[in-house]
């Protein structure tokens, strides 16, 4: 598929671990945030080092290090829900959890989905503003600690 719609998409968070290939975090055990509304941007940026030299008076510029970002991942507060309580549960703590984000892009029923895998600090996890006809939200804060892998949408033979 060329383009796909946001719909569909889903967040999970899995445990605290050393995975950093695709096929290390495939296997690992991951729980569904339920009632996603919005996941925020991410990625990697990198950095700009610049040096200006006297004697033509240019700027140079090279790449630095690279940060995959923060991402916010908004959702309808559901006090049942696992996957929101483990990620409360998670922002009590200082180590980073595996997230997993599944796109809705393949072409069809028979082809594999985009997913992305990286490790994240739960950096805060607050209740949006209560006002009149609104529903509970939550802002759930992922600070982004790792590269972000990316294992694209494929189609499966006979599609």
């Amino acid at each position: 598929m060329a383009i796909a719609p946001t719909t569909g998409a889903k967040v999970y968070i899995g445990p605290t671990t050393a995975a950093s290939t695709a096929s290390a975090y495939a296997a690992l055990a991951y729980k569904e945030i339920k009632n996603v509304e919005t996941i925020g941007g991410f990625g990697d940026t990198a950095s700009v080092i610049e040096f200006t030299s006297l004697g033509d008076a240019r700027v140079r510029k090279r790449k630095g290090v690279r940060n995959a970002g923060d991402m916010t991942i908004t959702v309808a507060n559901d006090p049942l829900d696992q996957g929101q309580r483990a990620v409360v549960a998670a922002e009590a703590t200082e180590f980073p959890y595996a997230f997993k984000v599944v796109l809705a892009d393949g072409a069809d029923s028979n082809d594999t989905d985009s997913t992305f895998y990286f490790h994240a600090l739960v950096g805060g996890v607050p209740l949006s503003d209560l006002s009149a006809n609104e529903i509970v939200k939550r802002a759930f804060s992922l600070l982004i600690d790792s590269p972000i892998i990316e294992v694209p949408s494929t189609a499966v033979s006979g599609s």
